[in-house]
């Protein structure tokens, strides 16, 4: 199916039901939900099997084990996904932390006062922001889901203008990187991890299998040398790629800013860019953030990040962490509002535990249901 069919289908249902009923379901909210009993909240650890060994400039991996929460009021449940990465700290056990220093936080809040706990949920503890963005994520779930209305509706989002997404190629041998590209041949986008010395082998890999195709590079901070990172850059340039993410380690703001002034394609911000506190001193060095909510602790200061770095002009992408349908899906809801799009974390895995937005034409398509709308499988 088309994207524009599939819109089309699902047309007539969202307006009718999703923002009909969502204004409905605000002016009734008094009546039919209790106030002051709280709400409930549940963890589970999940693997996450990779369909191939995952690497990057850091590290390498064969599976995730990420940490899903349900939070649970008046019969109503929202659902968030956390994906603790090693780069910021985090860990399952970490991350099961914040989710049991939130209960009481939860316990005797109203939902509905989602952006005053979106502020508690950052203020919990320092760090362990993927935590905090399953809690979000659980809670904005759980609101639209209360309003019969999709998240993107409850923040006036029009999901036909989302960019196209990248599919991403992991770091590996020249072959099996070639493999991997003849793999991804239903995406018309690619994003290929390089920080190594063999970089130039890695796009040529690709290349030989897709010979037109937009490709954007991310080194994961895998270049320390200024004047090495222009040369690759250079030769990045003439074999068609469109941008680079993360060149040089997130601390090397000057000598990113001198490569910034050198680089013919833009640069943009991922490891470097957590919050809203870091965007006016990044808007020196790099020409675009990107957002991941594992990052930024959820979907609301998401939303904060983006609404400021359009006001400094930069270009904004939405990435992601290995994940599955849940964070993926609830990321997907804001992007209408960037430039890229990087929504492939549940493609890479072969055992979603949930469905949500669905791939159609090279897009992330999310669907009319209520809340951020995923199921569990």
């Amino acid at each position: 199916m088309k994207r524009r069919d599939f819109f089309k289908t699902i047309g007539v249902a969202t307006m009718a039901a999703g923002v009909t009923s969502g204004l409905n379901g605000i002016a009734c909210s008094k009546q039919k939900f209790t106030k002051g009993s709280g709400m409930n909240l549940s963890y589970e650890v999940k693997q996450l099997n990779l369909r191939h060994t995952w690497t990057i400039a850091r590290n390498s991996s064969n599976f995730k084990q990420n940490v899903f929460v349900k939070l649970e009021k008046d019969g109503i449940v929202g659902i968030g996904e956390a994906a603790p990465n090693v780069r910021y700290d985090e860990t399952p056990e970490s991350t099961i932390e914040v989710v049991k220093k939130a209960m009481p936080l939860f316990a005797g809040a109203d939902p509905f006062e989602f952006v005053q706990l979106g502020y508690d949920i950052q203020n919990l503890c320092e760090g362990q922001t993927a935590g905090k963005c399953a809690l979000d994520i659980a809670l904005m779930d759980w609101v639209g889901k209360a309003l019969n209305t999709p998240l993107y509706r409850l923040w006036g989002l029009d999901p036909e203008k989302s960019p196209l997404t990248s599919f991403s190629i992991g770091i590996d041998t020249p072959e099996v990187m070639a493999k991997k590209t003849e793999e991804a041949a239903p995406y018309k986008i690619l994003k290929v991890k390089v920080g190594k010395p063999n970089d130039e082998e890695f796009i040529k890999a690709v290349r030989s299998k897709a010979p037109d195709k937009p490709i954007r590079v991310d080194a994961n901070e895998g270049w320390n040398d200024k004047e090495e990172a222009i040369r690759k850059i250079e030769w990045l340039v003439k074999n068609g790629i469109e941008f680079i993410e993360q060149p040089m380690p997130s601390h090397m703001m000057e000598e990113t800013a001198w490569l910034r002034d050198r680089s013919p394609i833009p640069i943009i911000a991922d490891e470097a860019v957590k919050s809203t506190k870091d965007i006016p001193k990044l808007a020196e060095a790099y020409d675009g953030i990107n957002i991941k909510i594992m990052k930024s602790g959820g979907l609301q200061e998401a939303m904060r990040m983006i609404w400021l770095a359009k006001s400094l002009g930069m270009k904004i992408m939405i990435g992601c962490m290995i994940e599955s349908s849940v964070a993926i899906t609830a990321a997907a809801q804001m992007c209408s509002l960037i430039d890229y799009a990087d929504l492939d974390g549940n493609l890479l895995i072969s055992n979603d535990p949930f469905v949500g937005a669905a791939l159609v034409d090279g897009y992330v398509v999310v669907n009319d249901k209520p809340g951020i709308g995923v199921k569990e499988v």
